[in-house]
């Protein structure tokens, strides 16, 4: 572009500017002119409703540029209420021993007065290399897949006040097949009294969600940046000031450092030939030790009450991952064996269709059973309300329900030719696994009996003429009436 044409496109853009600036002072004396001319009245009305807004638009700016409140960390149970549980989930015969032994583990380090600290991140960003440098003569092990730690190694050494300390180096997350140990990682910096997250620049989705995953906890926490001899100094400032942004205040310090190790690289020759080279870089720790020093200054003791803050809120939630499980499955054994005495008794009935909710306390059996089950409290009142509801379900969609049956029947050889009580039969265990199993997912998610979330599951799962479904109750229809 000419420099002519450049003058002309600013001039015709500053002449713009200000033919804005003059229509919109000349509005703005207009409407002056035109509310000095007003009554009185209208004119206090007008005033104080522009006065509301300015206020109301100042607290608004006020708020969204208040600075951020510190996240609350994440409080657990107290060690009592999880030992109870743990026990009573080994009464029930469920596999607790991982349970047991992280409170095992929890009194180990306590005894030991150690610091523990855990060096965690994503695969392929320096952990094991950074850890050499923290504990020098430490020999991480290597691996061609991706990531060099396969699980949690410890490393004891001297932190930079001179005291003792242990660092855990933990597998990587985002690993093509690293359920497990991200597991494995996730519990170690649990255990830790302080955690540095380390990344190779940005932080990416993830690495953000496990930053602040870690923060919930409210531990002390390094973001440290390793591989920063690859940018220039300006560059280094851009990419602080961006993750200070991005990680929420989460970390106590942001520092980079380049962990140094050893580095691979094809170098093309004079001749055209090609060279593998491979060289050691140096390492530079840059802030990260003065930044160490101050985190770990409170020492063992002090920082105690937050890892066993953390370890415990840790063990509260893979309790309540296996308790929803025992549950999970116990409400199935429940579930069955109330539709297996709704089977028999269905025997009994007049004709199929009349009524396919049993009376009495069949119905009420199975409900006290699934509240009881999920730590719900339920009245007589609520119980009466749910069954009647479910009636009412019924009598609007028999014909749905016996055609469902009758589909189930046609589908297992042999008990189609029984006749109507066989029908009448398989209609009971159909609604017994609709009304068991739709209450059961309602008091799992809700914690309450919520009857109109229970009638509309229930809905559902009558007009489900799933094949497996409908086989599984067939079965148990013919078990039960060769038993009877």
């Amino acid at each position: 572009m000419s420099r002519r044409l450049r003058l002309l496109i600013a001039a015709i853009g500053i002449a713009a500017l200000a033919w804005l600036l003059f229509a919109a002072l000349e509005r703005a004396l207009s409407l002056a002119q035109r509310f000095m001319s007003l009554p009185t009245g209208f004119r206090w009305l007008i005033g104080g409703v522009l006065a509301l807004l300015v206020v109301l638009g100042g607290v608004a700016a006020v708020w969204l540029l208040r600075p951020r409140r510190a996240r609350a960390p994440i409080v657990a149970p107290d060690r009592a209420t999880l030992e109870s549980r743990i026990a009573a989930l080994r009464e029930s015969d469920t596999n607790v021993e991982e349970l047991r032994n992280e409170l095992g583990e929890l009194d180990r380090r306590r005894a030991s007065a150690s610091l523990f600290l855990a060096v965690f991140g994503e695969i392929s960003t320096g952990k094991s290399t950074l850890i050499a440098a923290l504990v020098p003569g430490s020999a991480p092990a290597s691996d061609v897949r991706g990531g060099t730690t396969r699980e949690v190694a410890h490393y004891e050494g001297d932190t930079p006040a001179g005291e003792r300390w242990i660092i855990a180096d933990v597998p990587g997350s985002a690993e093509a097949d690293g359920e497990h140990h991200e597991r494995l990682a996730r519990d170690e910096a649990l255990r830790a009294h302080a955690v540095l997250y380390v990344c190779a620049g940005d932080l990416t989705r993830s690495q953000a969600d496990e930053l602040r995953w870690l923060g919930d906890f409210g531990k002390p926490l390094l973001l440290v940046v390793n591989k920063a001899d690859q940018w220039t100094d300006a560059e280094r400032g851009q990419l602080v000031a961006r993750l200070r942004e991005r990680s929420e205040g989460i970390p106590d310090a942001i520092v980079t450092v380049s962990a140094g190790g050893e580095e691979r690289f094809t170098r093309l020759l004079a001749d055209g030939s090609r060279e593998e080279v491979r060289r050691t870089r140096r390492a530079d720790l840059g802030t990260l030790t003065d930044a160490l020093r101050r985190l770990l200054a409170p020492g063992a003791s002090a920082l105690e009450a937050q890892r066993e803050n953390a370890v415990l809120a840790g063990l509260h939630e893979r309790t309540s991952d296996i308790e929803a499980t025992w549950r999970a499955t116990e409400a199935e054994r429940i579930v069955r064996r109330y539709a297996r005495r709704a089977i028999v008794g269905a025997m009994a009935a007049v004709a199929p269709g009349t009524d396919l909710v049993i009376q009495g306390a069949l119905a009420v059996g199975l409900v006290r059973a699934l509240a009881t089950l999920y730590g719900v409290s339920v009245n007589e009142v609520e119980i009466e309300a749910l069954l009647r509801q479910a009636r009412l379900t019924l009598r609007t969609g028999t014909s749905v329900v016996l055609a469902v049956a009758g589909n189930g029947l046609k589908a297992f050889p042999g008990l189609g030719t029984l006749g109507g009580g066989v029908l009448h039969a398989f209609a009971y265990a159909l609604v017994f696994d609709s009304l068991g199993r739709a209450l059961a997912a309602s008091l799992a998610e809700r914690q309450a009996l919520d009857q109109a979330d229970a009638g509309a599951r229930m809905r559902e799962l009558l007009a489900d003429a799933g094949t497996s479904r409908l086989r599984r109750l067939a079965e148990l229809t013919g078990d039960a009436l060769r038993d009877r």
